[in-house]
């Protein structure tokens, strides 16, 4: 007979996808870290030898602690002062542990992501992004496998319209790339109009402080007002100390981290669709950058 893994090889072998699971459910490193930590005790306290499908009973019970932090950080979002965007998430070659890839890990999507409900969003996590069967999402979000059905349907229909209504296709990541280096160029050097030049006509500057370091407060659209904010804020950056920037990949997206005398400030991704920056994403809220190195 052969015997079952220990538990803690269980839980260490599945940790990438349960991290994943519970981060696209919370846009959170810091809150899904926590998830996974409670889910580990559970576990623990689980005969493991009676379990069928260590995978799938594991992602329930992630999934279902990942509910309970989204339902408690829901009022709190509401009242979020500004803008609120998902903690950055390494997923170039110094990406952490976790198993997410392509437009399911954008920034954008998980702010689609937030427009659903809880369990929308639980389901349509679990079934289109992690491809788990309807009777295991049923068993991990309470439901019947027909309402999970129902709910991922209607999930689906919502985010592909508000992904269709957004832009035309994503780009390639060499045209990212490529946009990005033309975005820091011009950013860096203070070039208003080359920086114009790579900007869409209806990209959106957005920047999320928290309400504990100076950000905007509402969303700044339009390249000629995006591409002054940005060089101006850069300009003010360097006026306080030392600036230094590195170039990375957050959600998939190319991304510049940016410190002040060697502290880390901020870190700001770019989306990029037909050729042309669509979207900045600015994160400066400090409880959002703890997790990253400088």
């Amino acid at each position: 007979m052969t015997e079952k893994p220990h538990p803690d090889t269980e839980f260490t072998r599945h940790r990438p996808l349960l991290f994943s699971i519970a981060y696209e459910i919370l846009g959170s490193v810091s809150d899904a870290e926590d998830v996974l930590q409670d889910s580990y005790l559970r576990w623990r306290a689980v005969d493991a030898a009676m379990v069928a499908n260590p995978r799938a009973y594991l992602a329930q019970i992630v999934t279902r602690q990942a509910l309970g932090v989204l339902r408690a950080a829901a009022r709190r979002r509401e009242e979020y002062p500004g803008p609120w965007l998902p903690e950055p998430l390494a997923t170039g070659p110094e990406g952490g542990d976790h198993v997410l890839t392509g437009e399911a890990v954008t920034t954008a999507m998980l702010l689609i992501l937030e427009t659903l409900t809880p369990h929308q969003r639980a389901v349509f996590v679990l079934r289109e992004v992690f491809d788990f069967d309807y009777p295991e999402i049923a068993t991990a979000v309470g439901k019947s496998a027909q309402a999970v059905r129902q709910l991922n349907q209607r999930a689906r229909n919502h985010v592909r319209t508000r992904r269709d209504r957004a832009h035309p296709a994503v780009a390639t990541p060499i045209e990212a790339q490529s946009a990005a280096q033309r975005f820091s160029i011009a950013a860096t050097t203070g070039d208003i109009q080359g920086l114009m030049d790579v900007l869409a006509p209806e990209v959106v500057f957005l920047a999320d402080g928290g309400g504990v370091v100076n950000a905007g407060l509402r969303p700044v659209v339009g390249p000629d007002k995006v591409a002054r904010l940005v060089v101006g804020w850069l300009a003010k950056g360097a006026r306080m100390g030392e600036l230094s920037l590195r170039n990375c990949t957050y959600n998939g997206m190319p991304s510049v981290v940016l410190s002040i005398d060697g502290v880390l400030d901020q870190v700001i991704s770019i989306e990029v669709r037909a050729n042309l920056i669509t979207a900045v994403y600015c994160v400066r809220n400090p409880e959002k950058l703890t997790a990253l190195e400088v």
